[in-house]
Parts: structure tokens; sequence; C-alpha cells
């Protein structure tokens, strides 16, 4: 967006508008003692045209790397049809940053409850919010959501959760008095089931699982679902590759009884981490306990369409210990692109690209495990990302593969030493047979 700064005049017009002489009366109330007294150590000004020239150095800096990623982990590369950038760049949907108006906000309501509808359609779930952060805010939000529900304070929380979720989720829970217990995988990269029977009781708020997890393997939500249910705990499910639900059929039919995630795969680029789009669907006997906005359709006293925010226990709306989470926002311009991208694609759109998505992953695992030593780590069912057994360490691999034009993949020993000398690759519909072919040449030449 354009900006342009106030002009001397401006200045003057505002601080006598307001009745203060200068700048710093309008800081009196502050004490001298606590004031900087001095400029910020920074660079000078510089002009615009100046200013360019240093962001197009930076930005050439990334250029000029020119790697072909097989990177995934949670944030994935996916083509974005220039429809998004253009729709979404519009000062009409830029500027009402708040729909707390209905009256001048009906276009941003709009698209906040077509969002919904579309999150509702893709969990199988009956209401959605608004929006959240990002996928671990929404993984976090879930937990105390069940917590509220069921009164219970213990939640099973799968290791093949994203470890950045699982940080999250413990750091939101540390002073809630909630506690959070792992379940480990099997062999195949699924949870556990004997692991996680022993580990249910009678505390259980939530079972909470991703799906696929970021080893990559597709759960049995059923029957995670069912163990959940056994001792009438939730079921939720964290969708960290939202792309997955165009294929997989929806964790709301097969039990889940909350469905969180992320949702950059969705028309958002993935930009060096953020700002990405949280989403969370839930079954609608917890309407009064979902955190965030919630956008609604209604009609107005002639009869029409419209739209607006309904049933938002926020902190700034009710008493702070009674709220459903102190989320003071959600990701509206993010979900605006993701609301474009799902309708621009739509349902057959969808299901092409993760159809895509499935088939150039399992190419890639036969190319990749047909160099010698490189094997497949988990036996589990995959959709666009798995894990390979490495002869050799990852950072070694890491650095031969970037030599030849590669980023290959995501190491797991820092956070699954027990699977060893791993790695995780992600193949999305933008990657290539050449490249895919290419990637497998290249890691039989660092492993020779």
């Amino acid at each position: 967006m354009s900006y342009i700064s106030l002009s001397g005049q401006d200045r003057k017009e505002m601080l006598a508008r307001v009745g203060a002489a200068s700048v710093d009366d309008l800081f009196a109330c502050i004490p001298e003692a606590v004031r900087l007294g001095r400029p910020l150590d920074l660079p000078p000004a510089r002009s615009e045209l100046e200013l360019v020239r240093v962001v197009e150095a930076i930005g050439a800096k990334n250029a000029a790397a020119g790697l072909v990623s097989f990177l995934g982990g949670g944030a994935y590369e996916h083509f974005i049809p220039t429809v998004v950038d253009y729709l979404s760049s519009r000062g009409e949907f830029v500027s009402p940053y708040t729909p707390y108006q209905p009256e001048v906000s009906q276009g941003t309501l709009q698209v906040i409850f077509e969002f919904q509808t579309l999150v509702c359609q893709l969990a199988g779930l009956d209401i959605a919010n608004a929006s959240l952060y990002d996928g671990s805010t929404g993984a976090a939000e879930a937990v105390l959501t069940a917590q509220r529900v069921t009164g219970r304070n213990k939640v099973v929380v799968a290791r093949s959760l994203h470890p950045q979720y699982r940080e999250v989720v413990r750091t939101y829970i540390k002073n809630m008095g909630v506690e959070a217990v792992e379940v480990g995988f099997g062999p195949d990269g699924r949870v556990d089931p004997d692991a996680l029977g022993r580990l249910l009781d009678e505390a259980t708020a939530a079972v909470v699982y991703q799906s696929p997890n970021f080893l990559g393997v597709v759960e049995d939500v059923r029957a995670l679902s069912a163990a959940a249910h056994s001792r009438k705990a939730l079921s939720v499910a964290v969708v960290a590759e939202a792309l997955s639900l165009g294929l997989l059929e929806a964790p709301g039919r097969l039990g889940a009884d909350i469905v969180t995630g992320e949702a950059q795969s969705f028309g958002l680029p993935v930009s060096f981490g953020g700002p990405y789009l949280g989403f969370m669907a839930c079954r609608k006997d917890y309407l009064r306990q979902l955190p965030g906005r919630i956008a609604g359709q209604t009609v107005d006293k002639d009869g029409r369409r419209g739209f607006v925010l309904t049933l938002s226990t926020r902190e700034q709306h009710i008493r702070r210990e009674r709220a459903t989470s102190n989320i003071c926002t959600n990701q509206a311009l993010c979900a605006l692109r993701a609301t474009i991208f799902m309708e621009t694609l739509g349902k057959q759109g969808l299901r092409e690209m993760a159809w895509q998505n499935a088939q150039k992953a399992a190419y890639a695992i036969e190319k990749l495990t047909a160099v010698p030593r490189v094997e497949r780590k988990l036996s589990g069912p995959v959709f666009n990302e798995f894990a390979l057994g490495l002869p050799k360490p990852w950072p070694a691999v890491d650095a031969g593969l970037r030599a030849r034009g590669f980023i290959g993949g995501h190491g797991l020993a820092a956070a699954y030493p027990e699977l060893g000398d791993a790695a995780l690759v992600a193949v999305t519909e933008l990657r290539t047979k050449d490249e895919i072919d290419r990637l497998a040449r290249a890691l039989q030449e660092v492993l020779s």
C-alpha cells in the first residue's frame, strides 16, 4: 500500500485543532525521566528512490539463490492464481480493517461468512470462526476449548503434531492448570493405539493429533476419535496442510469434534513465515465456546440479507474471566485471499490440485528410495510429504544438495532423534517430473 507522510503544514493544523503548541505537548503526561531525550539510533531518512534501491538489493539476495525447494513442514509452496492477488489488493477489501460497523463493512463481513462456510464444508463440521492467527494458535485454542467444554484438565497430544505447535500449546496452557501428555507413534508413523489407550482416563479433555501429521503420515482419524469418545473426551484434528482436505475425507465426518489448523496453502505465499491463516470448526454443540469472531447472516428491517458479527465472547466484550479467548482480531485479509483461492478453483479444481500433490509425492518416493541406502522411514499412507532415512547426517546431505541447486527437505534429527538420520521431503504440484528426477540424481551424487 502507498504511504504519504504528513507535511509540516499538516502537523501545524492538527496541533492547532487539538489545542497543542507543539508535538512535545502531546507527551506532557509522560515523566521527563523516562523520555528518551535524543533521536533514535537509526540511519538518516532516504528518498523514495533510494529506499526502493535498498529493498531491491535485499530482495536480489533471495532471488539469486535459485534453489528448487522441497521444503514443507507446515509451510507449502503452491500455485496461486493471479486473480487472488488482483482482487485481494483492491482498496475496498484492504481498507475496512475491522467489521464492527456492519453498515460500512458488508463486503468484509460477507467474505468472512463465505470463508466460514468453506471451512465447514472442508472440515465436515457445523460451524467455523472468522479465522485465527495461524495453525499453532489454532491448536492451542482447541485445547482450551476442549477444557471448557469437558471441564477436564488433561490433554493427550500426539508427538507427531508439529513440534512448534506443541510448543505453542505448552506455552498457552502453562498457567491454565492444564496438563499435556505426549503419545508416541509406531513404525507406520501413526499414533500408537496401545500407548494412547494407556494414557486416556476420566480426566482427559481431548486427544490432539495432526493429519497428515508432521512426518507426512495420514492418521486413522476414525480410530483416534473413537478412542477419545470412549473416555468422553473430544477428538481434535489439526491440519497443517489444508490442501489435503481437497482429497482426504473431512475429519468431522470421521468423528473429529474440532478441526483446526493452518490454511496458508490456500492462496498465501510462503513469505518468510507469515502472515498465515489459522482456521477452526467445531460441532454446533460447542458454539458458545468457539474462540474468536463469528460472522452471521441476518436480514434488516426491510427483509434484505445482511451480515453481522455475532456471539463474540472475547475479553473486549465481556468480563475477562468469562471470555473464550484473548484473540483480539482475525486474519481477515488472509481469509479473503483463501476465500478467493478456494472459490476460483472450486470443488473440482481443489481436488485436482490435491490429487497432483499425492501423485507427485508417490513418484518422488519411488525415485528417491531407488537411490542406494535411502529408504522410507515410516510405512503409513502419505499425502504430499514423507520421511526418508539417509545413510549420512542431514547437514552434510543438505549442503551437498544446495550446492547442486536444491533445498532437499527438512532435517528431523533435532525434533525426532529417534528417527536417526532422516529428512522430511514435501512435493507439491509446482514440482515437475524433471525436478524430481534431478533431485534423485543429485542425492545419489551426494551419497556416493
